[in-house]
């Protein structure tokens, strides 16, 4: 007999001296003795399960507590495959960057992009280089127009501090 994890109370786990019944279709049967609602629910081989805890009038229903959960577990990972998930990826650069170097970027940003990821590019100023905020600036809007055919610019360059950055997202195919 394999076990089923419970949220809610069935059969023998329920305290209460009366509770108000629903049958598996839905209709109200009333109120009636815990251990009468139990048997009724043994005799058409299902269990009985508190729905509503609520001391002054205990709601429980009849139903098979066992494909409930299997149905409410293949539910919840339909809705996980439905979501969409990606991360942010960022690289680093200094305003007086290379070719080389900033080819190399390019392709590491084109890999992370076509496996979905938004991309966030980030310029670092150290020292005297924050007097050369436009170059960094330029540097960056490089970056949007290497990608431009298969990125959107989500994010413009913005200086915080001693970084400024964009953030490159995937278009939609």
């Amino acid at each position: 007999m394999n076990k089923i994890k419970q949220d809610q109370l069935i059969n023998e786990q329920i305290r209460f001296k009366e509770v108000q019944v629903i049958d598996e279709e839905g209709n109200k049967l009333g109120k009636m003795s815990t251990h009468n609602a139990i048997d009724l629910a043994m005799d058409k081989n299902l269990d009985l399960v508190l729905v509503s805890s609520n001391p002054e009038n205990p709601v429980c229903k009849l139903m098979d507590y066992g494909k409930y959960k299997f149905e409410q577990a293949k539910r919840e990972k339909e809705s996980k495959k439905k979501q969409k998930t990606f991360e942010l990826k960022e690289l680093r650069v200094t305003p007086n960057i290379e070719e080389h170097d900033f080819n190399f970027k390019i392709k590491n940003a084109k890999k992370f992009i076509e496996d979905g990821n938004k991309v966030k590019i980030t310029v670092r100023f150290r020292g005297r280089e924050l007097n050369y905020v436009k170059l960094g600036e330029q540097v960056l809007n490089k970056f949007a127009d290497e990608l431009s055919e298969i990125t959107t610019l989500e994010k413009k360059p913005l200086l915080e501090g001693k970084n400024m950055f964009i953030i490159l997202a995937p278009n939609n195919k």
